[in-house]
């Protein structure tokens, strides 16, 4: 029986991250304004794979997540399940 992945809720990387004392509102921008500004305070973050993980594995839909939009974050997500896919096809072909 397989491991099934819980989202992680450890939530300490938080207290490092760069955005710390931001204004939220920066990285929830109105749909269609700039995300340039959200995603350079994330630039050079030493949290920031932490957080971009946290999002994918709590479906974060709204938002600049370590450095990245839904969208990319959605790519991502995509390109994940692909690789998962691939993987079990080439079990079952073994």
């Amino acid at each position: 029986m397989g491991m099934i992945a819980k989202p992680d809720l450890d939530t300490e990387w938080k207290d490092s991250s760069n955005c710390l004392g931001v204004d939220p509102d920066l990285f929830f921008p109105e749909r269609g304004a700039s995300t340039r500004e959200a995603k350079e305070v994330c630039r050079g973050c030493v949290v920031r794979e932490d957080c971009l993980e946290y999002a994918l594995l709590n479906g974060e839909k709204f938002g600049i997540w370590g450095g990245m939009s839904e969208r990319e974050r959605r790519r991502i997500r995509r390109q994940r399940a692909l690789e998962r896919q691939a993987v079990a096809r080439s079990a079952e072909a073994v």
